[in-house]
């Protein structure tokens, strides 16, 4: 039987901006505007449920034509998001990215309150499965992650936290213990433990602190992947002819590492992350539309030791 996976974090509307040519600062610039549903747990959720995972999202959104629409969007994509807070009045949130002309990043502004909403109080009435993964990012506040994670060491769930951003890496608790992996980017990485020396003593203080498995990310560069007790390995990334898009990509290979570890090592895990996030650099999509069980059984078979 496949365990569940329940996602618990932010849920958005996604503004994408693309220069159609170099940008000039301090300019008006001509750009491609697209729109798409997006939030870290959130897209996370989409792709495990596309992937044909029993999958659960639980967020909050305003009660408007844009949170509804979420979560309407939501179920069709075979996602269930009961015990999600439909807030009244408030708008939901938004995530607006410039990128280049080629598909880069340059800026991205978040704005997205109502993740604070998801209070332990709030979270404590909402079931969870007797044998599921939890996934959480960190725009959970942080009091939350913390409650969280006491509630899946007393019932022994997994969980997998996944970052969102260097300001919000100071909401994870000092004690780390019943956090299985935790999935970041080198610049949260350092942002988390500024006075370390060097990024191996980062990932050996976190391993102190009760953290079983760490996945550093560096884009194009690959990932570097450490779990407890052994030597860390450097993943390089597949190779994309065109990249039509990086928005996404990231949450892409959050999802292949959560949809592979319960039947995967790290390592191989951590490839079919590379993998989904190689493909869905490919498309406009936040989440690539072309996924199916078909594609994740054959890569965990393709990567199975």
């Amino acid at each position: 039987m496949i365990p569940s996976i329940v996602c618990i974090g932010g849920a958005n509307i996604d503004r994408k901006l693309r220069s159609r040519e170099a940008l000039t600062m301090g300019s008006s610039n001509p750009a491609v505007q697209l729109e798409a549903f997006g939030g870290v747990a959130r897209n996370v959720a989409e792709n495990l449920a596309r992937l044909g995972l029993p999958t659960r999202l639980i967020t909050a959104v305003g009660d408007d034509a844009a949170g509804r629409a979420l979560l309407a969007h939501a179920a069709e994509a075979g996602l269930s998001s009961d015990g999600s807070l439909l807030a009244p009045g408030e708008p939901t949130g938004s995530y607006t990215a410039v990128l280049d002309a080629g598909g880069q990043m340059l800026l991205a502004l978040a704005a997205m309150p109502l993740a604070d909403r998801l209070t332990p109080d709030f979270l404590r009435d909402c079931a969870l499965p007797a044998e599921a993964t939890l996934v959480l990012d960190l725009n959970l506040p942080a009091a939350s992650i913390a409650a969280l994670l006491a509630r899946a060491r007393e019932a022994g769930l997994a969980v997998i936290a996944v970052a969102v951003s260097e300001p919000k890496m100071a909401r994870l608790p000092a004690d780390l213990h019943g956090l299985q992996c935790l999935i970041l980017n080198r610049g949260e990485l350092r942002a988390l433990l500024p006075g370390a020396a060097d990024d191996e003593a980062r990932l050996a203080d976190l391993q102190r602190r009760g953290l079983r498995q760490i996945v550093v990310t560096a884009g194009g560069s690959g990932l570097l992947c450490s779990e407890a007790g052994q030597a860390a390995q450097q993943l390089p990334a597949p190779p994309v002819a065109t990249i039509v898009d990086v928005t996404g990509a990231g949450d892409a290979l959050a999802a292949g590492i959560c949809a592979s570890l319960t039947r995967l090592p790290l390592a191989s895990a951590c490839r079919v992350g590379l993998e989904l996030a190689a493909l869905t650099l490919q498309t406009t999509a936040t989440v690539h539309p072309g996924l199916s069980p078909a594609w994740l059984a054959e890569h965990l078979e393709a990567h199975h030791p």
